[in-house]
């Protein structure tokens, strides 16, 4: 098998799914702007070949490496980067190698907030109502139709980038000003706290491993508001959260992929669709998988691309929870004492990438426990401030 992985130095803890390729045999072929010396060690060695380009987003050079691998090793049998932002540049680059996965035809579906809600619809999925505007006019009549307050996104966005809270007609006349040159999605302001459905499917779209989190707020508020976030994983999962799940992948017709799914629980229980993610959870939630299931889900991906076959756990023994800190902001309790309190709960920790920085802090702890009442008092002794 020859597997293309593009960026496969960043994420920096994404490395482990070239590692687990290389050791079920693949051709494991790297492809990025990054000096091949700068790579660590276990990546390097990782890999059958690395191909150097001078920006990824140059994409006359992404084919003429793929015309080299193809050249040199053959048919190529699969290309990721489980990076959101490569997501087009990818199905691009199927498409033009007859690759399989997702490709250019299909991307819409998986890029464009507003696609995405007619796939929900189609999954029979609650939605909160909304409407692309590319006018302030067009922006003025969603209002007379639904009220404030509203949430206004890009179309093609990710995380909370320029995204706004509208609450009356200055807030509406400033974001118009302010939003970035491209469509924007106007949606009903939802109430409510952040559930996702997260996992994986082999290639016959079946899913073979899934899990929940939990949000402390939504993404928005986080960086519009210089909050602190904690997000934890669920030990049973919500019964219509999974039936929503589920219908979303059969949808999408979704095979070898992660996948990750984000609603809404309003006030009153309803569970209202957000929108879709073909790709692993952000951060560090591919390792909070592991901690929480005693598993290896870097090892399992590779298992389902080479062999069709997941050999991992999912019955969810802890909950495990990540605990964002923010360097702007002083805290009750240092580092040490973090350490020296929550004692071996503290199953990793590291400082956090800048581009991540500003949702999920500049310092992350993974804390777990079988006990969610034990996650939330760590959680609450990691981020307290000081009086």
């Amino acid at each position: 098998m020859n597997f293309v992985f593009l960026s496969p130095h960043f994420p920096p803890n994404y490395y482990l799914f070239c590692v687990h390729l290389r050791r079920f045999g693949a051709n494991v072929l790297g492809l990025a702007d990054e000096p091949y010396e700068n790579l660590r060690p276990d990546l390097r060695d990782a890999l059958t070949e690395y191909y150097r380009v001078y920006d990824l987003h140059d994409y006359d050079s992404l084919l003429r490496a793929l015309g080299y691998f193809t050249h040199r090793y053959g048919k190529l049998n699969g290309l990721d980067s489980q990076n959101e932002y490569w997501l087009e540049t990818e199905a691009r680059l199927r498409s033009d190698f007859n690759i399989p996965g997702l490709n250019i035809q299909q991307i819409a579906k998986v890029k464009k907030k507003s696609e995405m809600k007619k796939q929900f619809i189609k999954a029979g999925v609650a939605v909160a109502k909304g409407k692309v505007v590319y006018t302030l006019a067009q922006a003025r009549q969603f209002v007379s139709e639904v009220g404030y307050p509203l949430v206004a996104k890009p179309d093609v966005g990710v995380g909370a980038a320029k995204t706004y809270k509208i609450n009356n007609e200055e807030d509406l006349e400033f974001f118009w000003r302010d939003k970035l040159p491209a469509p924007y999605l106007l949606e009903e302001f939802v109430s409510g706290q952040i559930f996702t459905f997260d996992g994986l499917v082999d290639q016959n779209g079946q899913i073979v491993f899934y899990t929940s989190h939990v949000y402390s707020q939504g993404i928005m508020e986080t960086v519009n508001e210089d909050r602190d976030i904690y997000y934890f994983s669920l030990r049973q999962i919500p019964s219509d959260l999974e039936m929503a799940g589920r219908a979303i992948v059969r949808v999408y017709k979704l095979k070898a992929r992660f996948f990750h799914f984000e609603f809404f629980r309003t006030p009153d229980g309803k569970l209202i669709a957000l929108e879709v993610n073909m790709r692993p959870p952000g951060g560090l939630t591919t390792d909070m998988f592991n901690y929480a299931n005693d598993t290896d889900v870097y090892r399992e991906w590779a298992n389902i691309i080479v062999n069709n076959r997941f050999e991992g756990r999912n019955d969810r023994p802890y909950h495990c929870a990540y605990v964002g800190r923010k360097n702007s902001k002083s805290y009750q309790h240092s580092h040490q004492e973090i350490l020296s309190e929550l004692g071996e709960a503290v199953v990793h920790h590291e400082a956090i990438s800048g581009v991540f920085s500003a949702a999920l802090g500049d310092y992350g702890y993974l804390i777990r426990s079988p006990d969610l009442g034990e996650i939330e008092r760590m959680a609450a002794f990691i981020q307290e401030k000081e009086v």
